[in-house]
């Protein structure tokens, strides 16, 4: 019988606790979102299977603590997660657009990624919660710039909305596939930012192409 998908990735998503990975997460994977989520204990994931460049890829995607108590679960999985039949693996940083810290915080997480990855893993940077435009603490551009340095991407999202999570998810799915070779280019060089929608600002429910 043949397989139902042609690749298989496993992504992981970092970031402070309370920042949204697990509303992310149920989004992407059920198109679902409820404000009464309990924080993560450990680690879980999801699976949703996406058609990229014409390849059928299924998707695991791992939900991680954010609380210190349970960094070392997450540094063990960083370490296996290159299991035989995982072609490759891509970690994404999310961090809460109203909430400074997690942003600043975002530095050590890539430092643990540096630490802990293997190397070459695809990277993709999140600021969530972007239908809270009003309570707004961290402005796009020092992501944009932070993103830039790092030379990955950037997406504001919003799990509440939907806005930007197919996206992102489906932009990291294709920089895995097209760097393990899965499909011919004609252009590898990945663009270091992307955002392919804004947060309406006069109204914080509702976003707009930008």
């Amino acid at each position: 019988m043949a397989k139902a998908y042609d690749h298989l990735f496993k992504l992981l998503l970092i970031g402070d606790s309370g920042v949204g990975k697990t509303c992310l997460i149920i989004r992407f994977a059920e198109d679902n979102f409820n404000n009464t989520y309990i924080s993560t204990i450990g680690i879980d994931f999801k699976i949703r299977t996406v058609d990229i460049e014409g390849k059928k890829i299924k998707l695991q995607v791992w939900d991680t603590a954010g609380q210190e108590r349970f960094k070392t679960i997450t540094t063990a999985y960083y370490r296996g997660a290159m299991v035989n039949f995982v072609i490759s693996q891509g970690i994404i940083l999310v961090y809460d657009i109203t909430d400074e810290k997690s942003f600043e915080n975002i530095q050590n997480w890539m430092k643990s990624i540096k630490e802990n990855a293997s190397a070459g893993v695809e990277r993709l940077l999140l600021g969530n919660k972007c239908d809270m435009e009003a309570k707004r603490k961290v402005q796009k551009e020092q992501a944009d710039k932070l993103a830039r340095e790092h030379g990955i991407r950037f997406f504001e999202t919003s799990a509440k909305s939907s806005m930007n999570v197919d996206e992102a998810f489906s932009s990291l799915a294709r920089d895995i596939l097209l760097k393990s070779g899965g499909r011919r280019s004609g252009n590898g060089n990945k663009p270091p930012s992307t955002d392919l929608k804004t947060c309406d600002k006069k109204n914080t429910n509702k976003c707009s192409l930008g």
